[in-house]
């Protein structure tokens, strides 16, 4: 009798023993996550699921530190594991959820995260994600509910109120919109994002002045935010401050020199201040961008030819025609023949 006692002392001390060792390797592993070190967390976290291959924990952060390397199916495989060992694993199935949505399996983020609520109905995160997957899914009422969820959950969640706005502007409520980026400001009064999209419900509402207020105060929080600086110059442009447009586009451009809309909107205010050689530059800039857009070609033909290159101007307007624009030969017929 007393030998088996000790067996069971011994077998007992053994298993404890394991348990602190998987644990060593566990909280090395979390502490290398929270020093960036994703490679170290990863070795650590092997040697504790290898000590003791039923550690959920181990499994989830193990997958967690993988999402951060950009090995997404790693991070999937991992927290499946975790759920397959403990199936009330209310964030393995939230941060499985957030990773099918980055490779844009909305569906099966969906399910997750329902999963997620179903466990905790409390999840507010969980519900902002959802609807923002829903929004992805075009499901614009689905995800209005799911973020209107959030907030009842955390009335100071900025993000499902800023997402709530992006939605309700999609769906042409700018004035619900004002009101949920409002909200967002209020929690967050640095949140350049929010100020620059109302803005832009401002501007969709002809309220040019409160847009600029909007956007100015977007630009002072980052004033390297490209986008604001192009929808100050729009709202310039419909006030027919064409000067201070063109300032708004140039350092938007200076910015972010790909984004062809940009250079839209700066030619068309040169246009209007007659500074055709500029408009002529920036559509010449487009067309290097996009060789294939036929309206390109057809409005640098058109201004060249206010300019007296006839010849350059009607090349242009050949070419629109010839990537399909019908109403270019119209043109050429009036001012070429």
């Amino acid at each position: 009798m007393k030998k088996t006692f000790f067996l069971i002392i011994i077998l007992f001390s053994i298993v404890n023993c394991y348990c602190q060792k998987a644990k060593d390797y566990f909280d090395k592993g979390l502490l290398k996550i929270d020093q960036q070190d994703f490679h170290g967390a990863i070795a650590d976290l092997n040697k504790a699921i290898e000590i003791s291959p039923k550690y959920a924990e181990a499994y989830f952060f193990r997958g967690k530190s993988k999402a951060k390397l950009q090995d997404f199916q790693g991070n999937i495989a991992d927290l499946s594991i975790a759920i397959e060992i403990n199936s009330q694993y209310a964030e393995a199935y939230y941060y499985r959820g957030l990773t099918k949505s980055s490779l844009q399996d909305y569906q099966g983020a969906i399910a997750d995260y329902n999963m997620a609520i179903e466990i905790n109905p409390q999840h507010a995160e969980a519900y902002l994600q959802r609807g923002l997957s829903k929004s992805f899914l075009k499901d614009d009422q689905g995800g209005i509910k799911d973020y209107s969820k959030a907030i009842e959950i955390n009335p100071k969640n900025t993000d499902a109120y800023y997402c709530r706005g992006l939605t309700k502007a999609y769906l042409q409520d700018y004035q619900g919109a004002i009101e949920d980026y409002s909200k967002a400001i209020e929690n967050s009064y640095r949140y350049a994002e929010a100020y620059n999209n109302r803005g832009l419900a401002k501007a969709s509402l002809k309220d040019g002045i409160g847009a600029i207020a909007d956007y100015n105060i977007a630009i002072k929080i980052n004033p390297e935010y490209a986008e604001a600086y192009f929808n100050r110059g729009n709202s310039k442009n419909y006030l027919q401050d064409y000067r201070g447009a063109i300032a708004d586009y140039s350092k938007a451009i200076e910015l972010n020199p790909e984004d062809t809309n940009i250079y839209i909107g700066r030619a068309s205010a040169e246009e209007i201040l007659r500074d055709y050689q500029g408009a002529i530059a920036d559509y010449s800039k487009l067309i290097e961008l996009n060789p294939k857009d036929t309206n390109i070609y057809f409005k640098r033909g058109l201004v060249k030819i206010l300019l007296g290159q006839k010849d350059s101007g009607c090349l242009d307007l050949s070419k629109a025609g010839e990537l399909g624009r019908e109403d270019a030969y119209e043109a050429i017929k009036e001012l070429c023949n």
